[in-house]
């Protein structure tokens, strides 16, 4: 584990640095727990003043959870190990929202699923030139998580479902505009930023190097998505996505799981889901728990990650064919 993630004091700063450049710094169950005691650590540490989060190499800051483990564990039916594993996991996400010192992280490259979880929660998030930050959960048969839920259905005009049912990507303008980001540096100017936080614990500094971005394509789109998406419903959203406009959306979502759409949609119009993370993560969590046993996870990473044949056989021939029924597993309250 100590080589999969540097955790030190550089300075006036906790210091995070995610070390698996090779898988996009895949996030293990064991890093989740070292990053939540040295959290709890600085937290009482007078001499921090700040967190950092980062990670080593260009392609990606984090592209989400390990989960070849979680495969593994559920095709022996141990679907124990994954409610722990989401449970800790989500545990974090919450501690890092609630946290009481600045937390900083900076995202280079893809920034997905868990990645989101252990940096979208912070409190100054920043973004460069090669950002790309998304919710694409629904296409390895899971829903939005790791707090996700939280910030896609307080987005309006229905923007957050139209993001976490297609797995849209947002780059730098796009994520700070849908509330994923807060600040866009050049990367080359990153070097320069954390020095200043290592030295001076002063968290004003980002301000004197933020810059602004051009317009965000999710933006200049907002009239069509959201008239796309007003009423959205699991069994109108294909027809709204039925335009030239949407037509790389509309891909992206008949590729993805149908229950995961029908309870990604369902999920986001819950109310106590956009009113706090907490909230957003148990509903997050009543669908990961089962869904090894009762959803597609487990057929999604075997086309995903497995066999990598990119040809999930959900449960669903398609969104049409998911009943009420077959959403009640995941209505059912369960404590993580």
């Amino acid at each position: 584990m100590s080589e999969d993630i540097f955790i030190r004091k550089s300075g006036y700063t906790g210091h995070i640095t995610l070390n698996r450049p090779d898988v996009l710094n895949s996030l293990t169950y064991s890093m989740i727990l070292a990053i939540e005691k040295a959290l709890d650590d600085w937290e009482v540490d007078e001499s921090i003043a700040l967190v950092i989060i980062d990670a080593k190499g260009d392609r990606a800051f984090c592209a989400g959870g390990d989960i070849q483990i979680l495969y593994e564990n559920g095709f022996k039916k141990n679907f124990a190990y994954g409610q722990k594993f989401w449970a800790d996991e989500y545990r974090l996400n919450e501690k890092i929202a609630y946290y009481k010192k600045p937390f900083v992280a900076f995202m280079q490259g893809f920034t997905m699923g868990g990645g989101v979880g252990v940096s979208c929660h912070g409190s100054h998030r920043i973004v460069g030139e090669t950002s790309k930050i998304a919710m694409p959960e629904c296409s390895i048969g899971l829903v939005p998580d790791v707090g996700g839920s939280f910030l896609l259905a307080k987005l309006p005009g229905n923007i957050g479902t139209f993001l976490g049912t297609t797995g849209k990507r947002m780059n730098a303008s796009d994520s700070i505009y849908c509330g994923f980001a807060d600040y866009f540096i050049p990367e080359r100017r990153w070097a320069d930023l954390k020095e200043k936080l290592f030295t001076t614990g002063n968290i004003d500094w980002i301000n004197k190097f933020h810059e602004s971005t051009g317009t965000s394509e999710i933006e200049n789109s907002f009239l069509q998505i959201s008239e796309a998406m007003d009423d959205v419903s699991s069994k109108n959203i294909e027809s709204r996505l039925k335009h030239p406009f949407f037509e790389k959306d509309l891909s992206a979502l008949r590729f993805n799981s149908p229950i995961s759409i029908a309870y990604t949609i369902m999920m986001l119009r819950m109310g106590k889901v956009r009113n706090n993370i907490s909230d957003a993560l148990d509903a997050e969590y009543n669908f990961t728990a089962r869904s090894q046993e009762y959803g597609d996870f487990q057929e999604g990473i075997r086309a995903a990650v497995i066999d990598k044949d990119r040809k999930p056989l959900w449960k669903h021939k398609d969104l049409g064919a998911v009943s009420d029924e077959d959403l009640k597993p995941f209505l059912q309250i369960i404590n993580r």
